[in-house]
């Protein structure tokens, strides 16, 4: 159940970085959702980095003013 919600959250952010949706955001969600456990403690690390990463850039875009 937890892959599968992991699996939606990365297809999502692809389709609204792409912009197209579709199977391409889809696709590499679920094969993302199956590849980060079987990284270990180093695909749990690569995923909690890209996390943070994408709520500072989202945080310091926020502040900015346009």
């Amino acid at each position: 159940m937890i892959r599968g919600i992991l699996g939606a959250l990365i297809g999502g952010e692809i389709d609204r970085r792409d912009g197209n949706g579709g199977l391409k955001g889809a696709a590499i969600g679920m094969i993302a959702s199956r590849l980060i456990p079987r990284l270990g403690p180093f695909g749990l690390a690569l995923g909690g980095a890209y996390v943070a990463k994408k709520a500072y850039d989202r945080h310091r875009a926020a502040k900015t003013p346009i």
